[in-house]
């Protein structure tokens, strides 16, 4: 079996790997890995490959990175590989119809949901903002809508509740991994069918924006908690104080108690773990670790050794 893998980060190296393990349970080979254009990136803006193209290189794989999949040219390249499968995993750029339609046994497409439910670009954070208890992975087939094809497997996830958008995103994906390693050559053989979705049970997601993680203390102390996980590493949940920004790091709601105070404003604790937090809609954000804008994290206890108004102080905004 002939396999085209497409992929970027750092998350998906994993189902590219176990594609690389398949030759021990079936004939198979990745005859090419597709990836994005190389992207400036650090201080030097020096051209940085993606993680999949690393591994990629590192293990003797060849690799295609076009800007899209569009043109006839990159397609009829893909054509000439002839993949039996087009395997998908957080490669950022839409399939066009004709690769959709290339490989015989279709283009199959990890996403880190249990579709129908969170559909769309931030299913993993999305999960945690609404206090999923159960989320999970699936296997399904690509078709020209966004995550509406049919469902080839699925495995579920029982959420902890102290995830975070990062460490939850690889322990899908590396679920995924799995699912896939099992799942493909069942798939091969025709064992396995196709479902199509629910669609009157289908929820959408949205791409997530910078502002969203903007701390608004008119949310529960929970809310704020969920947010701080679900916009790590990115937008992660921040104000201001002092006229600078300070990124709240590492959060919890703390124990139902006082919390007298105008909502933003800082309070000392007896938590030695959060020795100050902030008054909310309700109940008390602990503070564990915080960065203030352009300085490295810290734990908040050190932090307050050098800002002696910080206690008593009203968060707001970021400027600008």
């Amino acid at each position: 079996m002939r396999l085209v893998f497409m992929g970027t980060p750092t998350f998906a190296v994993p189902v590219l790997a176990g594609l690389t393990d398949l030759d021990g349970l079936i004939d198979c080979e990745v005859v090419g890995v597709y990836t994005p254009p190389d992207r400036p990136a650090g201080r030097g803006r020096q051209a940085q490959a993606s993680p999949v193209k690393e591994f990629a290189l590192k293990h003797g794989l060849p690799v295609h990175q076009p800007a899209s999949l569009r043109s006839a040219e990159v397609q009829s390249e893909l054509a000439a590989l002839e993949p039996d499968a087009i395997i998908v995993a957080a490669y950022g750029k839409l399939l066009p119809p004709p690769v959709l339609e290339l490989a015989p046994l279709g283009c199959l497409n990890i996403h880190p949901s249990l579709l129908p439910r969170h559909r769309g670009p931030s299913p993993v954070a999305t999960a945690i903002l609404e206090g999923d208890r159960v989320t999970g992975v699936t296997l399904m087939l690509l078709d020209q809508g966004m995550d509406t094809g049919p469902l080839i497997a699925q495995t579920e996830y029982s959420l902890r509740g102290d995830e975070t958008a990062d460490s939850l995103t690889e322990a899908l994906f590396g679920m995924g991994a799995e699912l896939l390693y099992k799942t493909l050559p069942r798939w091969r053989l025709g064992e396995l069918q196709a479902v199509p979705q629910d669609d009157s049970s289908a929820t959408v997601t949205r791409k997530l924006e910078r502002a969203d993680g903007l701390a608004n203390w008119a949310l529960t102390a929970a809310e704020l908690e969920r947010r701080a996980r679900a916009f790590t590493p990115w937008p992660g949940l921040f104000t201001n104080w002092n006229g600078s920004g300070l990124k709240l790091v590492e959060v919890a709601v703390l124990p139902a108690g006082a919390s007298s105070g105008e909502m933003g404003q800082v309070v000392d604790t007896d938590d030695p773990a959060a020795p100050a937090a902030v008054v909310t809609g309700d109940r008390l954000l602990g503070l564990k670790t915080v960065q203030l804008e352009g300085k490295r994290a810290v734990a908040v206890s050190d932090f307050l050794r050098g800002a002696p108004g910080f206690i008593g102080a009203r968060l707001g905004s970021p400027p600008g």
